[in-house]
């Protein structure tokens, strides 16, 4: 008797995915005291001056999406990534993140300023560990999307912050992650490159790479995204199409304008 194929597909893990995850600040590390209290944690220490900038988040994204994640500042964008990039260990709940993994929090930030393009783009490939030969191959398409032009030779700290910024992220996408966050990386530069970045992008995106992409260019994003979830006050508040949630988002921000304004107005006229 021929034995049945098993119809069961294999279950594949999505590239993120967060759970019931919480990531609480302690203020009174910010306040003058003595290094002594602050470490010792005695338990004399009320629990006064903590707060949490991610509470209770239940976020997973699948292959080949692009999800943006947008909000007031203060919501806990900037935290999401630093947990994602294991930069942040969380206070509560777990992480997981599959893959080769490129960062553009800070654009240019681990770059050596007494180095060259060339060259720090050659000591970045050693630090994702791709092989020097395979680098070298990459240099001149790297160095050809950042359009730096005859400063490709000059010393990083020469470089002006647009620049910096433009060679990070020829760098840290053309090493084809699986994983890509990016935040606020087309705020900086000129229209052309802003535009060819939305085209590299949208080119990850064709390859299945998961992404996640803080900004507050709403208009971007909307471009983009294929998926936006809002934060507020460390939790998700709304998740859905990337056009929609921000449609919505901006109708929001414009009534807490609008109210504010009034606000501000009648103040004016009282006092």
């Amino acid at each position: 008797m021929a034995q049945r194929k098993s119809t069961r597909t294999k279950v594949v893990p999505p590239p993120i995915l967060m759970a019931g995850l919480g990531v609480q600040y302690d203020l009174r590390l910010n306040k003058k005291r003595k290094l002594r209290d602050t470490v010792l944690r005695d338990g004399r220490h009320s629990q006064s001056g903590k707060f949490w900038a991610l509470r209770d988040i239940d976020f997973r994204v699948q292959a080949g999406e692009s999800v943006a994640v947008i909000g007031p500042n203060g919501a806990g964008k900037s935290t999401m990534l630093q947990v994602l990039a294991g930069i942040l260990e969380p206070t509560t709940g777990k992480v997981e993140v599959r893959g080769k993994i490129a960062t553009l929090l800070q654009l240019g930030a681990g770059f050596d300023p007494e180095l060259n393009a060339r060259e720090n783009t050659l000591l970045v490939g050693e630090f994702l560990g791709i092989p020097h030969n395979e680098m070298v191959r990459r240099v001149p398409a790297i160095l050809d999307f950042a359009g730096l032009g005859e400063f490709a030779d000059a010393e990083v700290r020469t470089y002006s912050s647009g620049m910096r910024a433009r060679l990070g992220f020829s760098v840290a996408t053309s090493v084809e992650p699986d994983v890509l966050l990016l935040d606020e990386v087309l705020s900086t530069g000129d229209a052309a490159f802003i535009e060819k970045s939305r085209g590299r992008i949208t080119e990850m995106m064709k390859r299945a790479r998961a992404i996640v992409f803080v900004t507050h260019d709403l208009d971007s994003a909307a471009t983009i995204c294929t998926r936006a979830i809002e934060l507020d006050g460390g939790r998700i508040v709304a998740d859905g199409p990337a056009k929609s949630v921000i449609a919505a988002y901006k109708k929001k921000m414009a009534k807490r304008t609008a109210t504010a304004t009034r606000s501000a107005g009648a103040a004016r006229r009282g006092s």
